[in-house]
Formats: structure tokens, C-alpha cells, sequence
């Protein structure tokens, strides 16, 4: 066969003579057949292959059926059985080339792109979501290949360049991922005190090269992300590349331990969440500052921050129900999780995104922002109908529920739990079941006290309602589920005068609330709390979850926080400042393990401004 041929022409004789040898008798095994693909296809062109065998199966599967001589037909017969071989060789061949095949598409696709383009061609073809992902070494080999087509400072070249120092980097950190884990004697979130310790820190002193050095420096003073690019005045693709495969692969490498933790109350799922939430609103945040630096890196921020929601997205434990996680962000979470909303306006209507717009949802109701979190969960609801995901549509429901609880429109609360409630038992959701029957006895207990209904009756099958959903959480061992469930059934209780009765169970719901590692839930039970002592004229125990349940709620900028603010500024005016001051002070070592000294520091200073507002 000439090698002049035309490619396609050249695999059409190539797969003819197969078949033709196959007919003579001169190939007596599979591996033979293995072995003239072998020598026959040239790597990276398995699509000009994979067209040239689709012709020649169609033509002899039509010769067979249309056959009427017996003779022919029975040669066409076999060698439709010899195409089907061949067939079968060459799925072998791509699964054992996969690599080289992969790294000639790209080095292709990223060559042919223009300038402005290319970022977002190597960005694709990198997604860790594709079913093929290129390892360590296949990058390595794409980075030389790129530089055999780029001149000196060209984009092919800064890219390569990139790719090189970002993995040698990643390689060294590597090796230390998880020393900052043993300095801070157990704390396994992205904590610390600014500057000194945790990852971003200890990454910093790993990193050779200025650039991600300094960013990940940043990133452990608990500096903005946004200032620090925004100040950079010349940062090269090389540098953009670089810092992209650290951060890749720093995030999958954390996910990745996280992962094997599953049994560990500390890591385990919980922190798997975090980090996919903490490097998600990086890449949103970098998206936001190189809008100042070109379109084009802003661009490249983005595709990175939506690949890695899609991988969250598709994890079991992505958290449907969850709230806003306390090793998230370090110290305060703010709003951080805005910065994924403005992206995530671009992407199509799939399944990931109606999940991640179910985070969005519940995240906004923690923030008091009602109004956009019930847009985000009807739009969230209407793409998890469309695409199938009964799960999702479900747990959007329930938030819809719990959100028109907040807004006092009981009605809908309770109307929106009902459907929850039927759709989950009719899809055998038991976790979507749980979270109906806890959502439809608030509504129930919150609506009865709004109409100032005192029969007992109504309180009594509302509190039911809580209580078979408590038993369905701990029969699952559901621990997200039985934190709501606890703390829904301390504040009916609350509601009702059954001081004592809330207690309990708001006590068990703080502490199963840090358990999941839900900060809201945590804020919100401490605030009740010390409501529920308040009544009971235990001023102690009042300043003592009062103070704390306040500093949490303001901390990931719930506007809660006024509501304890506002019960021990009460207490303050009945006890007077220095008695307060007393108690706030006999208080302090237990504040201090929860939230540390800066926070025992600062509830003075946020009393102080609720009283000023």
C-alpha cells in the first residue's frame, strides 16, 4: 500500500487487505490481525480509521442482506466476521494507546487554536472530567511536544513552560501535602492563624516559583484574591499555566486523602466538601480579578471553577441537605459563595447545575437573602424535573419549605413540604422523606403560633410529624438530618413554653450541628438556646450561647446574629454592664475552645455595633 494515498484511502486498503488475507486462509489468529493495525494506523489518527471501518462494515452488512447468490453471499458473510475482528483489535489497540492518542489530540487542537482560544482548548482537554485524564508524566510529554512547535515566547512555549514548572511544583508540595495537618495538632480545616500556619502557608514555603508563592502567601494572611492579582502587573501565560496545575492538583490530591478518610467524623466527606467549595470560589474569585488583566485568563478561571462544580457535583456526598461547612474558609466565610453564582449563569440546564444552584439556594437562606434564595431553588427545581434527578427536585422542595418559613408564609412552607413529602415516598427517597416530615411540623408548629392557636391537638401532630422524622434520621444515620431534626423540634418546644423540652434537644442539636459541620445549623440552635435559658432566668448559660451563637451566625454573615444580639443586649440593661461582663467573663474558657481568643474578643465588639445600628 502506497503511503501516498490519500489517509483514508490509505486505511480503506488496509482494512481490505485484512480481510482479504483473513478469506485466504493466511491469518490464522486474532493477534495477526492486532499486529497489521499495529503497523498499518498512525497514531493520532484513529477518527480517519474509525470512518474508513465504519464504510466497509456497511457495505458488506448490506451485501448480506441483499445477497441472493448463495456463494457470494457466504464470502460477504465472512468477511463481515473478519471486519467484525478487526473491530474488535482495534478497541484494543486505542484502550493500549490511549495515552499517545490523547497527548497527539491535544498538542493538535491546542497547535491549530488561535491565540485568544488556545487556553481554553488546553483547559478542555485537561478537564478532569473527561473519561480520559492525562497523568503527571502524559502532561510532562504534552509540555515537550508543545515546545517542539512553539517558538521562544510564543503561547505554544508558555504554555509548555507552564506546564513544567507547574507540575515540578506540584511535585514538591506533593511530598508534603499534609505537613500543615500535624503542625496544627488536629485542626483539619483551612484555618489557622493567618500568616503562620495551615496549607496555604506551608504550601508557600514549597513553591520555587514567585508567582504562586506569593499567591499562595496571600491566601494564608486571609487576604482578598481579587487585590492580589489586580496588583500584579505583568503576569504571563507561563505564570496563569503554572498556578493552574498547582491548584488542579492540589485540590485533587486533598480531595483524593479526604476521600479515604470516610470513616473519620473529623475528615472524611465533610472536608472532600470543603475543599471543593474553598477551590471553586478561588477560581471564581481569580475570574473576577483578571477581567482587569484580559478576557481571556478571566475566562480560563471560569472553566476551571465550573469543571471542578461538575466533578462535586457528581460525588455522592455532594451535599444536597448540607449547610455551609465549618473548615470551609478559614475564619469567616462571608459571601464567598456569591462569587459562583455570576459564572454559573452561563452554564446549560444539566443535572450539575441544578444541584449546585440547590447549594446557591440554601447558602443564600443562612445569609437572610430569602427572595434569591427561593429563585435559585425554583430554578434549581424546574432543571432537576427536566433532567430526571427525583433526588434533587425533592430536596429542593424542602428548602422552598424551610426558606417560606422564614418569610412566615407558613402556608407555602407547608404546601411545599407536602409535595416533598409525597414525591419522596413515591421515589423511596428516605432522606427526602426525613426532611419533609421535619419541614412540615415546623411549618405546622409555626403557622399554629402566628393563628395563636392554643389546642393542644395542633401542636401535638405537629410535633409528631418532627418526631417521625428524628426516628427515620437515626434509622438512616443521617447526621445532617438529625441536626435539623433536633434543632426543629427544640424550637417547637421553644415555641410552645416547654423550656426544658427545648433545651434538650436544642443542646443535641448543637452538638450533632458540629458534627456535620454546619455552621448555620450551629449559630441557629446557640441562639434558641439561649432564648430557652433566658426563660428559664439562667443568665449564665444565656450570655454563654448567646455570645457564641451570635459570633458563628456573623461569621458566615447570617443576619441571626442580631437576634442574640438583640437577647443579650436585654440582659445586659437587666443585669447591668459589669454584672454582664462577669458572666460573659466566667464563660471564657469554654467561648475560647470553640471559637478561640480573637473570638471571645470580638463579641464585645459586635454588641457594641448592634446597639450602634
Amino acid at each position: 500500500m502506497s503511503e501516498s494515498l490519500p489517509l483514508r484511502e490509505h486505511y480503506l486498503a488496509l482494512i481490505d487487505e485484512i480481510v482479504e488475507t483473513t478469506l485466504k486462509g493466511k491469518i490464522s489468529s486474532v493477534e495477526q490481525v492486532y499486529q497489521m493495525l499495529l503497523k498499518g494506523i498512525t497514531s493520532g489518527t484513529g477518527e480517519v480509521f474509525e470512518l474508513a471501518l465504519s464504510d466497509r462494515l456497511t457495505t458488506l452488512q448490506t451485501q448480506v442482506d441483499s445477497e441472493k447468490d448463495e456463494l457470494k453471499k457466504s464470502k460477504a458473510t465472512r468477511g463481515l466476521r473478519a471486519i467484525k475482528t478487526i473491530q474488535t483489535q482495534w478497541q484494543r489497540w486505542q484502550e493500549q494507546n490511549k495515552a499517545t492518542e490523547a497527548i497527539i489530540l491535544a498538542v493538535r487542537e491546542i497547535t491549530i487554536a488561535s491565540n485568544d482560544e488556545r487556553l481554553a482548548v488546553f483547559l478542555r482537554l485537561t478537564d478532569p472530567n473527561l473519561k480520559y485524564q492525562l497523568n503527571l508524566s502524559q502532561l510532562q510529554q504534552l509540555a515537550k511536544s508543545l515546545q517542539q512547535f512553539g517558538e521562544a515566547n510564543s503561547d505554544l512555549a508558555q504554555i509548555s513552560t507552564g506546564i513544567t514548572r507547574g507540575v515540578a511544583s506540584w511535585q514538591r508540595i506533593q511530598e508534603n501535602l499534609l505537613s500543615w495537618m500535624y503542625e496544627q495538632k488536629g485542626s483539619l480545616g483551612f484555618g489557622g492563624v493567618p500568616g503562620e500556619s495551615g496549607p496555604w502557608a506551608s504550601w508557600a514555603k514549597l513553591v520555587k516559583s514567585e508567582f504562586p508563592a506569593a499567591f499562595f502567601r496571600t491566601l494564608a494572611l486571609e487576604q482578598s484574591a481579587i487585590e492580589f492579582v489586580q496588583k500584579q502587573q505583568n503576569i504571563t501565560l507561563s505564570d496563569w499555566v503554572e498556578l493552574a496545575i498547582i491548584l488542579q492538583f492540589l485540590q485533587r490530591g486533598l480531595v483524593s486523602w479526604f476521600d479515604q478518610q470516610a470513616y473519620d467524623i473529623q475528615a472524611g466527606p465533610k472536608l472532600s466538601i470543603s475543599t471543593f467549595l474553598t477551590f471553586a470560589v478561588i477560581w471564581s474569585q481569580l475570574a473576577n480579578a483578571f477581567q482587569t488583566q484580559g478576557i481571556v485568563y478571566s475566562n480560563g478561571a471560569s472553566q476551571i471553577m465550573l469543571q471542578i462544580l461538575r466533578t462535586f457535583a457528581q460525588r455522592p456526598y455532594f451535599p444536597l441537605y448540607g449547610g455551609i461547612f465549618a473548615s470551609f474558609s478559614g475564619s469567616s466565610l462571608r459571601d464567598a459563595l456569591d462569587y459562583l453564582d455570576e459564572p454559573l449563569r452561563s452554564v446549560e440546564r444539566t443535572q450539575e447545575k441544578a444541584r449546585i444552584l440547590t447549594l446557591l439556594g440554601y447558602s443564600q437562606r443562612a445569609l437572610g437573602k430569602y427572595p434569591r434564595s427561593i429563585n435559585f431553588h425554583q430554578q434549581a427545581l424546574e432543571i432537576a424535573r427536566n433532567a430526571k434527578d427525583s433526588y434533587c427536585e425533592i430536596a429542593n422542595l424542602n428548602h422552598l419549605s424551610r426558606t417560606y418559613v422564614q418569610e412566615k408564609n407558613y402556608a407555602e412552607a407547608i404546601n411545599y413540604s407536602q409535595r416533598a413529602l409525597i414525591l419522596s415516598r413515591q421515589a423511596g427517597d428516605k432522606t427526602g422523606e426525613t426532611n419533609a416530615l421535619v419541614n412540615l411540623g415546623y411549618s405546622e408548629v409555626m403557622q399554629a403560633q402566628q393563628l395563636e392557636n392554643i389546642e393542644p391537638e395542633v401542636y401535638e401532630s405537629a410535633i409528631n410529624y418532627l418526631e417521625q422524622g428524628l426516628k427515620l434520621a437515626e434509622k438512616l444515620g443521617d447526621v445532617q438530618s438529625q441536626a435539623l431534626c433536633f434543632s426543629s423540634l427544640g424550637i417547637a418546644y421553644l415555641v410552645i413554653a416547654q423550656h426544658e423540652a427545648a433545651i434538650k434537644y436544642l443542646e443535641v442539636g448543637f452538638k450533632t450541628a458540629q458534627v456535620s459541620g454546619d455552621l448555620y445549623l450551629q449559630g441557629r440552635n446557640l441562639a434558641y438556646l439561649a432564648e430557652a435559658y433566658y426563660h428559664l432566668l439562667n443568665f449564665e448559660k444565656a450570655v454563654y450561647t448567646g455570645g457564641l451563637g451570635m459570633y458563628l451566625l456573623e461569621q458566615i454573615s447570617s443576619h441571626e446574629w442580631r437576634q442574640a444580639a438583640g437577647l443579650l443586649t436585654i440582659i445586659k440593661g437587666q443585669v447591668g454592664a459589669d454584672q454582664f461582663q462577669v458572666l460573659l467573663q466566667q464563660n471564657r474558657p469554654k467561648i475560647i475552645s470553640v471559637i478561640g481568643v480573637d473570638g471571645y474578643d470580638y463579641i464585645p465588639q459586635l454588641l457594641t455595633r448592634y446597639q450602634d445600628s
